[in-house]
């Protein structure tokens, strides 16, 4: 492949792999341990929120702050990761996060319907989830580690997240 250049396949091909790290670096924060003490860098958690939603056409807005707590960005990505997966079309996600307040709203079109997987993130829920479904219950687990409850609002058209 070294005398291909810069040809449309290779480029395909670094693409691919490119956007496949970002993933890994995405569920190695989320699923991963973190304790209140590590701080993320707001270089790191841009890069990480690049292949959120890629090819569904998902807007996040979140003003990243400078740093933040590991465990926050942990429950955040989290989060994000459940609005992909109510986001099948597409939207748009407002993340604010002030102290130790979270808050999300997704508006769409079109949402998935999910109030099991809700219940699951809210903690009213100990049904076990598809392994695809997992950082529903995960979400409230990270809440729980943090002192915090997650609640959610949903109404046509929008979903609203806070912890």
């Amino acid at each position: 492949m070294s005398g291909m250049g810069n040809s449309p396949e290779l480029m395909l091909i670094t693409e691919s792999v490119e956007n496949a790290n970002a993933r890994i670096r995405l569920f190695r924060v989320a699923f991963g341990a973190a304790s209140p003490e590590q701080r993320i860098a707001r270089a790191e958690l841009t890069e990480i929120l690049r292949p959120i939603g890629q090819g569904r056409k998902i807007e996040i807005d979140w003003a990243l702050p400078a740093d933040m707590p590991r465990d926050t960005a942990r429950l955040v990505l989290l989060l994000l990761l459940c609005c992909e997966t109510v986001l099948p079309f597409g939207g748009q996600v407002a993340v604010e996060t002030e102290a130790q307040r979270i808050a999300i709203v997704v508006t769409a079109e079109r949402l998935r319907d999910l109030p099991d997987l809700w219940q699951q993130a809210t903690g009213e829920s100990n049904e076990m989830p598809q392994a695809s479904e997992i950082h529903f219950p995960l979400a409230a687990h990270a809440a729980a580690e943090m002192g915090a409850r997650i609640s959610v609002m949903q109404e046509e058209g929008r979903i609203a997240i806070s912890a």
